[in-house]
């Protein structure tokens, strides 16, 4: 890891509060800082400098009437390691268009430069307005996700995911809920300074890695995914209930259609037949499990609803175009690592 200081800045617009810059503020500010106090009497060296930065130097005001004043300009700032864009606390149907040109710009100039961006929440929407995720991976806030979706149709978004890495260098990183830019706050402190004073962070302000990701929140906005309610109680029924033996069975019985009418509506509301739809939940349900946890790749796809092991395997090199022992080397969850320093 590196022994210089990391230079991260948090970039402020008025759609963001005040508890996600500032508790980000606070705790990148900590590494290497506080924990030395807490155990020695002492300060530690910090490793990381954070900043503010907005379009003005000026006082501004965001969400909740709080006052900021960043300490640099968009122009002024100086090349950073890391910028992590907050949330944008805007409903998420909201006009976008030309609203955020002036940040966006900066974050493309960031990235050219090399540096790594990092959004918490909703804040992924302006990598997205950028054209930066288009055909990849993403996550944001569960509410926005189905926005996403529609508005960047080449944007593969991952609604139950509390943190997603991708781009070239894995340089583009997203963190999912509300209070889920703690985890991508660890991450970061974890991939620019060491894994060691990511842990000591967590220890001192009680973090504990979200390993459920956003999925329970996810299920309560699948049933808005599609207008045809019978569709949607199915949706809602198959995120319970996808590990069952005959899943497209099961929701023809919860649908209370005939088996043709329910495979035909079902086409129309999703775009996906139901037997394509399981395959994809099942699949990102086995994506965090191999993110997450030491499961076996037997036990994950048994857990995923998938008896045959060597099928579970081939489905997912295809369609994920890695094999599961692959994408968890590539994309192992930060607790793993954190637990074992």
């Amino acid at each position: 890891m590196q022994n210089r200081t990391v230079k991260i800045a948090i970039l402020v617009i008025p759609e963001s509060t005040a508890s996600v810059i500032y508790g980000l503020y606070d705790m990148l500010l900590s590494t290497g800082r506080d924990w030395h106090v807490i155990t020695e009497g002492q300060s530690g060296v910090e490793r990381i400098e954070a900043f503010l930065v907005a379009r003005s130097s000026t006082e501004l005001e965001i969400c909740n009437g709080v006052k900021v004043t960043p300490h640099y300009a968009l122009h002024e700032c100086p090349t950073v390691d890391v910028a992590c864009v907050p949330e944008v606390n805007l409903p998420p149907d909201a006009p976008l268009q030309g609203r955020f040109d002036a940040e966006i710009q900066w974050l493309q100039q960031c990235h050219q430069q090399g540096s790594i961006l990092a959004s918490a929440c909703s804040g992924s929407i302006l990598f997205a307005e950028a054209g930066m995720l288009d055909g990849r991976e993403a996550t944001s806030h569960w509410a926005w996700c189905d926005m996403m979706r529609k508005r960047y149709p080449n944007i593969s978004v991952h609604a139950q995911r509390a943190l997603v890495t991708t781009g070239e260098g894995q340089r583009l990183i997203m963190a999912g809920g509300g209070t889920s830019w703690l985890d991508m706050a660890l991450y970061l402190i974890a991939r620019t300074v060491g894994v060691e004073e990511a842990m000591q962070v967590a220890r001192i302000h009680l973090i504990d890695w979200h390993e459920t990701g956003q999925q329970p929140f996810a299920r309560l906005a699948r049933t808005r995914q599609v207008e045809d309610s019978v569709i949607a109680r199915c949706q809602h029924w198959i995120a319970e209930h996808y590990q069952a033996r005959n899943p497209v069975a099961g929701m023809v019985q919860e649908s209370g259609l005939p088996e043709r009418t329910f495979k035909r509506r079902f086409q129309q509301a999703t775009g996906m037949s139901p037997l394509q739809y399981v395959h994809t939940l099942r699949l990102e349900e086995a994506k965090h499990m191999l993110e997450s946890t030491t499961l076996s790749i037997d036990a994950i796809a048994n857990e995923a609803g998938y008896e045959d092991t060597g099928f579970f395997i081939r489905l997912f090199r295809r369609e994920v175009d890695l094999t599961p022992a692959q994408y968890r080397k590539r994309f192992g969850n930060l607790r793993t690592q954190l637990s074992q320093s």
